[in-house]
């Protein structure tokens, strides 16, 4: 196809080039392509100024790119802009022209390399010819961002590759007007829709996603006519007019709802409120006094306004004599000149001079010439095409930025100016992010989408007769948040008496208390409401079920809501819980005080004297068992009925361990002094201490397995004690583990009283087994107090009887066993001494 027809374009130079597809004339005097004949010209009509625009934004955004010091430095971008004539044929030749080159001669390097004539290409302008060719570009894996297309089907990775988009797909439209509904309670809405691939697969993709989501009913669909039929739009309003639904819903073309209105005119069907899809929510020919009685009110979907600072001052110096390329076969600058003052460039046709039509000098001045170009208030199209040419300098950027040896192609290699292809530039596309100066943020999904945003337009119908559109929200997708809606519900106009937003349910809203029951034969927004039974609730209007309260809870009156029973633990909120757990941490706290006095009075004769190792181990214990009575307080749990018991038991058989040890040692140390038993403390060593403490306490471990294996205590809602309450409490499991577990820590604080007793006269000046008897006395009258009072205490009560026991035995050790001693260490320093500690009594007294 090289040099075989002449299409209209803009151009400019540059390092990297950029391609454009824009529709700048409506159609086209197209012959028939041949790739062997040489062709005419295509002549294009109609010209089109907002295609215009948006092509010359693309220009701007590439001379704006180029200024920036921080985006691609030391590169300048090129551009090579066509005209498709909205038509499929010219856009596609126009396309290859692009990849392939307008030249007859090519300058290759020595290996027959470098880079193709375009990277990238901005475009297309519609679905259908952005489908076409994308498949042909997709096979070579050139990038085309396009700033128009709106079909799913370009969401294909599989067959769209390297197709990316600016603009929303149909797909967040639908979900998008789904929103609105849902925001306002719409249930039971009509949908219309233009009967072609646009109107139809969009209204059946909204049925079936309002299906699925069961957030309402389609009350009629109706396709709306290619030509105006009079009689099916008498046919359509009539079906509107009889529907009780009062929100109607339309993917149509501006000129099918224009023959549409004509009809509701002559009807007088008021009281509908209208949304309309991104084809016809901006329509300015619908704004009229005649037509607005009717459609004022209307919520619609619409491409995304933005701002462009400098477009408009870039737009007025566009001028035929400073038009880079501006030849015979580059002629659009010219046309348009010619468009916007009335007037022919030399040579002039002869029916132009016979009809007496001016002549362009090119001296008119386009600042006071009466044209849209200039009116940079509603940028949508534009801002798409902004981002999109944005979208691929971000890539080229991050694609230069690479690090040789860390780049993401073969052999961790980068793309270089001069040999980077188009694949190379799908790779980065897929990965960039950035925020427009407008502040919307732009990337690509795994499907080349970017992340969608509509804006919510509001139809206001003035006091005066006069009308306008607002913005009155976005809805938009991010990465972080999903799809969400943002309204300004204070500057949303309702058409009607109450100016609030009109309900549209086939069956009004079951109320809380009571479940949506189907009509058999009618759609599922068409129901009854049937109260919930009793013991069962339904909190939600349009519950579609009713649920049964928990195990603690029952039923209120109005079958709403779910009444607790009175729940019973021992709370850390309550003054008794507060209370122990004061305790628990005082203790907790002294332990940690006594523990540190005798490790910074290690070295003193009354701590070695004592057996430091094990009263240091027997401190730590005592921790311990202040520390697990925090476990019975609080909300029972799986965990802390477990552990609870556990805790406790091995914490207390650690403590009297230590205690049997030392007492074991107090004895045999007397017995040593005794002539003919120097051997027997050979069987009292450091290790054997530590291997007896650790042995007893390993049995405990074993019974505290033993039992949460076979039977595990877990948190239980007892409802015997009281018959308005529950108690929440943790179930033991196995009472046989529980005695065990407390015989044998009776057992060993029995077995240390009976020793200590008998040591209990032996002369020393400061005998520890007197300290022992009297601690052990007072642990095992706590814990044999403790076993009736447990049993019969209901509830919370029992845990706070179990703790009160822990926290009184606790210190009764720590009191008895430490407090001698502490004395001694604080305020009687001058006894401990050697002398002092290992001094007989006197024997006269």
């Amino acid at each position: 196809m090289q040099a075989q027809l002449n299409l209209n374009r803009f151009y400019k130079a540059g390092d990297i080039i950029l391609g454009g597809l824009f529709t700048i004339h409506f159609s086209s005097a197209f012959p028939e392509l041949s790739f062997t004949s040489k062709q005419q010209d295509p002549s294009c009509y109609g010209f089109h100024i907002l295609g215009f625009r948006m092509a010359q934004t693309m220009a701007f955004a590439i001379t704006e790119i180029n200024r920036n010091p921080s985006l691609l430095p030391n590169v300048t971008l090129g551009y090579s802009l066509y005209d498709n004539c909205f038509t499929l044929s010219i856009g596609f030749h126009a396309a290859l022209s692009l990849i392939g080159g307008r030249e007859k001669q090519f300058q290759f390097d020595e290996r027959c390399g470098g880079s193709p004539p375009v990277l990238g290409i901005v475009g297309e302008s519609s679905s259908t010819r952005t489908i076409a060719i994308s498949s042909v570009l997709s096979l070579y894996r050139v990038p085309l961002v396009s700033y128009y297309a709106t079909c799913s089907c370009l969401s294909d990775r599989n067959k769209f590759p390297s197709f990316f988009r600016t603009i929303p797909s149909d797909a967040f439209q639908v979900r998008a007007m789904l929103q609105i509904m849902r925001r306002y309670g719409w249930t039971w809405a009509g949908l219309l829709f233009t009967d072609n691939d646009y109107g139809r697969n969009a209204a059946l993709s909204f049925r079936s996603e309002l299906a699925q989501s069961g957030l309402g009913c389609v009350a009629y669909f109706e396709a709306l006519p290619w030509e105006n039929e009079r009689a099916e739009h008498e046919r359509i309003v009539t079906v509107m007019k009889k529907s009780t639904a009062r929100v109607v819903i339309a993917f149509a073309h501006e000129g099918h709802v224009v023959n549409l209105m004509e009809e509701v005119m002559r009807q007088n069907v008021t009281g509908l409120q209208w949304m309309a899809s991104e084809a016809w929510s901006t329509y300015t020919g619908l704004h009229t006094p005649k037509f607005m009685p009717y459609l004022g009110g209307t919520l619609g979907i619409a491409m995304r306004r933005g701002e462009i600072p400098g477009l408009k001052d870039f737009l007025l110096k566009i001028h035929p004599d400073t038009d880079p390329d501006n030849s015979h076969e580059n002629n659009i600058v010219r046309r348009f000149w010619e468009h916007t003052f009335r007037c022919k460039f030399a040579p002039l046709p002869s029916e132009w001079v016979d009809a007496g039509g001016r002549v362009c000098t090119g001296l008119e001045d386009l600042g006071t010439a009466e044209t849209a170009l200039l009116d940079v208030s509603d940028l949508r199209g534009e801002y798409t095409v902004y981002k999109a040419v944005y979208a691929l300098a971000h890539a080229l950027h991050d694609m230069l930025q690479c690090v040789p040896g860390r780049g993401p192609f073969i052999g961790h290699g980068c793309a270089s100016l001069q040999t980077v292809q188009p694949w190379q530039l799908v790779y980065y596309l897929e990965k960039i992010n950035f925020t427009t100066p407008f502040g919307d943020h732009v990337s690509f999904d795994e499907n080349g989408d970017a992340l969608p945003i509509y804006d919510v337009m509001n139809w206001v119908w003035l006091p005066d007769g006069g009308t306008k559109i607002l913005n009155v929200g976005v809805v938009k997708k991010s990465a972080s948040i999903g799809e969400e809606l943002i309204l300004d519900e204070n500057r949303i106009f309702w058409n009607f008496e109450s100016k609030k937003p009109p309900r549209s349910v086939c069956s009004e809203s079951c109320s809380p208390g009571t479940r949506v029951a189907r009509r058999k034969g009618e759609p599922v927004c068409c129901f009854d409401c049937i109260a919930c039974s009793e013991g069962e609730i339904s909190n939600e209007t349009d519950s579609t079920e009713c649920t049964s309260c928990p195990e603690d809870f029952w039923s209120s009156l109005q079958r709403d809501h779910c009444v607790p029973k009175s729940l019973e633990f021992l709370s850390y909120h309550e003054a008794l819980g507060i209370s122990l757990t004061t305790i628990s941490l005082l203790g907790t706290f002294i332990s940690a005080i006594v523990l540190g006095i005798f490790i910074y009075h290690r070295s003193t004769p009354m701590v070695r004297a004592n057996n430091s190792e094990l009263s240091f181990l027997l401190l730590l214990s005592l921790k311990l068992c202040f520390l697990c009575s925090l476990l019975f307080i609080g909300r029972p749990r799986i965990w802390t009925c477990q552990l609870r018991h556990a805790a406790f038991g091995i914490s207390f058989v650690l403590c009297v361990s230590c205690i049997l040890v030392k007492t074991m040692v107090v004895l045999a140390v007397f017995k040593a002094s005794k002539p003919g038993a120097t051997d027997i403390m050979k069987w009292f060593g450091a290790m054997q201490q530590r291997g007896t403490v650790l042995a007893l306490t390993s049995i405990q471990a074993a019974i505290c397995i033993a039992w949460l294996v076979s039977a595990s205590p877990a948190p239980h809602k007892n409802t015997h004690y009281h018959s308005d309450k529950i108690v929440y409490e943790c179930d033991v499991g196995s009472t046989v583990g529980f005695a065990v577990l407390l015989g044998y820590i009776g057992l060993l604080a029995l077995l240390s009283f009976l020793l200590a007793f008998m040591a209990r006269n032996l002369p020393d000046n400061f005998n520890e087994a007197k300290l022992i008897t009297f601690s052990m006395l007072i642990f095992c009258a706590v814990w044999i107090a403790f076993i009736p009072a447990y049993i019969s205490s209901p509830g919370k009560y029992a845990d706070v009887v179990e703790v009160f026991a822990i926290l009184a035995s606790s210190f009764g050790l720590l009191v008895a066993l430490f407090g001698p001693k502490c004395y001694i260490i604080l305020l009687k320093p001058e006894k401990n001494t050697k002398k002092s500690i290992m001094g007989r009594r006197d024997t006269n007294t």
